[in-house]
């Protein structure tokens, strides 16, 4: 930082944005990724990721078909555009893996994620954090005299929003499930 407080590479809002106009923005994938249920494979996948020095957003795995034994893997990364086609091909290259999906990029998706919010206070705090929760339509799924426990169903950013609003009247601790998705349509 300098002494007007300019940062290198400030955002379009900024009268001096100096990023390079020839670099590629890294943008947000949502991947879904249908595997064998077995043991090792989540390892493989997340070890493809580590070793390359990715970072994985959010993560969620569970078992779609018992009968076939496959699980699904929804993952959430970002990067440029070729470090994201660089992933989807190295992805399906792994044997276990039957089928990568970039739901990002095939067509609209529903992403939706679970949060619960534990949210300290009395008094006036206590109210505006209910009337909030009423707003978010988030749900009180545990109550003390000191503290309640919300539940909210949505995107990311409606959660993000909702601790961002919390956090001045005591949120204390939170816990997300990370993002299930599917593609909209047949």
């Amino acid at each position: 930082m300098n002494a007007l407080n300019i940062q290198k590479g400030a955002s379009s809002h900024s009268a001096y944005d100096l990023r390079d106009p020839n670099a590629q923005l890294e943008e947000s994938h949502t991947l879904a990724v249908l595997v064998e249920n077995e043991p090792g494979v989540l390892a493989r996948v997340i070890g493809l990721f580590s070793g390359r020095g990715y970072n994985i957003d959010s993560l969620t795995v569970a078992e779609v078909d018992h009968t076939g034994h496959r699980s699904r893997i929804t993952l959430v990364t970002r990067g440029t555009p070729a470090v994201i086609a660089q992933v989807k091909t190295q992805l399906g290259r792994i044997v276990p893996v039957h089928e990568v999906h970039d739901l990002t990029v095939e067509g609209p998706a529903v992403e939706r994620e679970l949060g619960l919010f534990k949210v300290r206070g009395q008094g006036e705090k206590r109210v505006e954090a209910l009337r909030i929760a009423e707003i978010f339509r988030a749900n009180v799924v545990d109550s003390t005299l000191e503290s309640f426990v919300f539940e909210l169903v949505g995107t990311p950013s409606k959660l993000d929003a909702f601790a961002d609003l919390m956090r001045p009247l005591g949120l204390a601790d939170l816990a997300r499930t990370g993002v299930a998705a599917l593609s909209r349509g047949v």
